[in-house]
């Protein structure tokens, strides 16, 4: 009687814990009795054969090599052979005299014949596993048109069945939501942030804290915004953001070059806000003479070094630029009032202004679409673009459906903003400095020094503020969508702040549409006292 193995194997393992495992493994045992074969040794693989390498079946064939059996019995060709790797190695092992025997198929594979039919029989299961793994593409990337996530839920969210939208997790969801809004304070490196999270309740699998590398993902990954992102390929997901596209956003910017973050000796006012307008790196702040200086440190760099109460006296004249006269403060609050009564129209002409930027952000994604498909982008670049531009798309549909659910929202921001255009200036001057950075954040896009001056990059509508003696506001350019940083900048090295002459009340309403247009764009901090 010769000794052989028993090979079973399932693709999954809820198969494993039904009838499948137990059918092969009865067939198998009858095959063994009628042919006078002792099984030693079991090998159950619960893995599919589409893969190369499964541990079980290289394992028994490393023994079958050895010589510590005369062969195996397998239930069927396809159990082993459904990819073509493993099947050649099994008729390596057949060529050198060792047995393989089939209990579902009578085959002779000493024979031509019976192995040119195993062979056959070999190429056909190869073929099914194929085409069964196309298929399964196909499907994949049909639920991901949908809208779909068709895998397991990232945390924070939660599987609710095959075809369904990712729910969020009531006790995971918060977390990971709490960890979007801290990071973007700029205050928390992974490490304390794992740490503080931890805290707060959020664990891993094993009852643990996350790792790093899991929290990079997690801040890293769109879905959280409602953009799914599949090996490079972007989708609008159908599931509901845990965070909006604008603290994504602000979250990327924080990620960006900070993956090695230093402990600071120094708090200084303006650490990693300012860049160089030369070579686009940050400015680093030293202590030198008991003055704070931000130097550009690029060997060569034309650019010379900033003293911090020279970058404030700037920038508080760019903020008294942007500040109300008291009488155009006045007739922008009583226009606001009437605008408050006549909401309905204001309502309809911010929706197709928003209309209008979507038709836009629609047309770019076409073009670019067209670009790729003609060759002139690779397909990296096109992936990062469609996904920027997608995250346009979500800011866009975030304000629609503020506008649409009502107006409480878009007057509170415009009063809020209102009350701060009166004194821009005395609100950063009062604030301590960690209120200083966040206001900076709320009113600019980016700091960037030239030689002796520094340059404000204003956000809208900050910047018709500051502009609004030179400015002919009306609705935006179709050729030039708006977006969230204007790339607007106001420069100078005086000392004196331009201010224009009061605007008349035809021009103040045109600003105030302005304001209504884009001031739900504005991230105010609730920490201000605004």
């Amino acid at each position: 009687m010769k000794n052989v193995y028993g090979y079973i194997r399932v693709s999954t393992a809820k198969q494993g814990e039904g009838v499948s495992l137990i059918e092969q493994k009865d067939a198998i045992t009858r095959y063994a009795t009628q042919q006078n074969l002792k099984i030693v040794k079991w090998f159950e693989e619960k893995e599919t054969a589409a893969k190369q390498g499964r541990p079980l079946f290289n394992a028994m064939i490393k023994q079958l090599k050895a010589g510590k059996a005369n062969g195996v019995i397998i239930h069927k060709i396809d159990r082993s052979a459904r990819n073509l790797s493993d099947w050649a190695e099994l008729g390596d092992l057949i060529d050198k005299g060792i047995e393989a025997h089939f209990a579902h198929e009578s085959l002779d594979l000493q024979a031509r014949g019976g192995r040119l039919s195993a062979d056959i029989q070999a190429v056909i299961a190869s073929d099914y596993i194929r085409n069964l793994r196309q298929e399964a593409i196909k499907g994949i990337y049909g639920r991901l048109k949908q809208g779909v996530y068709p895998f397991q839920a990232p945390t924070g969210y939660l599987d609710t069945g095959a075809g369904k939208f990712k729910e969020i997790d009531k006790v995971k969801g918060p977390l990971i939501r709490r960890a979007f809004e801290l990071y973007a304070t700029k205050k928390y490196n992974l490490n304390v942030l794992i740490s503080v999270l931890h805290e707060l309740g959020l664990r891993n699998l094993r009852g643990g804290k996350i790792d790093d590398g899991s929290l990079s993902r997690i801040l890293n990954n769109p879905f959280y915004m409602g953009i799914i992102k599949v090996k490079g390929k972007i989708f609008k997901g159908g599931h509901k953001p845990l965070v909006s596209p604008r603290l994504f956003k602000q979250v990327q910017a924080v990620l960006k070059g900070k993956t090695n973050v230093r402990l600071l000796k120094h708090d200084f006012l303006f650490r990693k806000t300012i860049s160089c307008a030369n070579c686009g790196y940050s400015l680093t702040g030293e202590i030198q003479k008991g003055h704070v200086y931000y130097r550009c440190h690029t060997k060569g760099c034309l650019t010379k070094g900033l003293r911090e109460t020279t970058i404030e006296k700037l920038l508080t004249n760019a903020f008294e630029a942007m500040e109300l006269h008291p009488k155009e403060s006045a007739t922008l609050d009583d226009l606001l009032l009437k605008t408050e009564i006549s909401w309905t129209n204001k309502q309809q002409e911010l929706l197709r202004s928003v209309q209008l930027q979507k038709d836009q952000l629609d047309a770019r994604l076409e073009r670019l679409t067209d670009a790729f498909v003609d060759g002139l982008i690779d397909s990296d670049t096109y992936g990062k673009r469609k996904e920027g531009l997608l995250i346009e798309q979500k800011i866009l549909e975030s304000k629609e459906k503020e506008i649409a659910s009502g107006k409480e929202v878009i007057l509170k921001k415009a009063k809020r903003f209102l009350e701060l255009a009166k004194s821009i200036k005395n609100t950063y001057e009062t604030a301590i400095s960690e209120e200083k950075r966040d206001f900076v954040e709320i009113v600019t896009s980016n700091l960037s020094t030239q030689g002796k001056n520094l340059i404000v990059a204003t956000k809208t509508p900050f910047y018709e503020l500051s502009q609004r003696s030179f400015l002919e506001f009306g609705g935006p350019e179709r050729a030039k969508p708006r977006t969230y940083d204007t790339k607007l900048v106001y420069s100078g090295n005086n000392t004196c702040p331009i201010i224009g002459k009061s605007l008349s009340e035809s021009q103040l309403k045109l600003l105030l549409e302005e304001i209504l247009r884009y001031v739900d764009l504005l991230d105010f901090k609730d920490e201000l006292d605004l």
